[in-house]
């Protein structure tokens, strides 16, 4: 219902001919757009578009270049990790999130998958496990950079549907008890509700409870949430998260905000959409 939004068509008239969006990970001067190819796919994402539409097609076909060696991102090198096993988290994540069957994408996920499984083999996080199993899949020396946090968007974006049920269950209660939260996402512990429903830390604690969502150990965990989303109702059994959530990410997904209506309209598809992820 909101793929003919404004929103849509000026993201849309932004993608480059090859699928992508400027640089894919963070902003740069030294390229002229006002737009990432992330944001481009996260704002595409939450308004509904799937690996169905054209602009998506066209993306993941860009990303599965890039994750093959075929294309490489226009981004500055980072330095504070290995930069070759960022990038290819990062563009296996946003491919597995459109679509599950890219043999490359499910290759990077099995990797991590056999990370995560061995860090968790006790049934509780074992540190020393993960990074010496970290650095034996991975191929990278010791000293070759600061690891990655799995704590983080884009392994809990790969792994989903990818671990066992016990390992899963331990990988998920970690998370959910880890006091920053999710990295690049919501940096609050997620067994800690937000203070005030109403605002952008409530919206983004959402982001953190869609992505978790999407793994079956968390359906029972998070029942807690659903709860509290009921409570934050208003009479008419729709819900309004307030302006202040308008941050260009999340919200909004109509045209504008002018009316209260819509606002409350947008607010109760997402949460709508939540509670009944959680209760399949």
């Amino acid at each position: 219902m909101y793929k003919n939004t404004k929103w849509t068509k000026e993201i849309i008239a932004l993608q480059e001919d090859d699928g992508k969006w400027g640089c894919f990970h963070s902003l740069s001067q030294s390229y002229q757009s006002s737009i990432t190819t992330e944001q481009a796919l996260r704002r595409l994402l939450y308004l509904g578009y799937t690996i169905e539409d054209e602009c998506i097609k066209k993306a993941v076909a860009y990303m599965n270049d890039c994750l093959i060696g075929k294309k490489e991102i226009p981004d500055r090198r980072e330095k504070l990790h290995n930069w070759d096993i960022f990038t290819e988290l990062i563009l296996a994540a946003w491919i597995r999130i459109f679509r599950n069957d890219n043999v490359n994408a499910n290759s990077v996920a099995e990797k991590w998958s056999n990370i995560i499984s061995s860090a968790f083999s006790s049934g509780e996080y074992d540190h020393e496990e993960y990074i010496s199993t970290y650095h034996k899949i991975l191929g990278i020396k010791p000293k070759g950079g600061r690891f990655i946090d799995f704590v983080n968007f884009y392994p809990l974006s790969l792994l989903a549907g990818c671990l066992d049920e016990e390992t899963e269950s331990a990988f998920i209660e970690y998370v959910l008890n880890k006091d920053t939260g999710i990295y690049y996402i919501y940096d609050h512990k997620i067994y800690t509700l937000p203070n005030a429903f109403k605002s952008r830390d409530a919206s983004r604690f959402l982001g953190a409870i869609e992505l978790l969502s999407k793994y079956k150990a968390s359906k029972a965990k998070l029942r807690f949430v659903v709860n509290w989303l009921e409570s934050n109702k208003n009479q008419d059994g729709k819900w309004d998260m307030g302006s202040v959530t308008n941050d260009k990410i999340y919200f909004p997904l109509s045209d504008n905000w002018r009316k209260k209506e819509t606002r409350e309209s947008d607010c109760t598809e997402r949460i709508t959409k939540i509670i009944l992820s959680l209760s399949q």
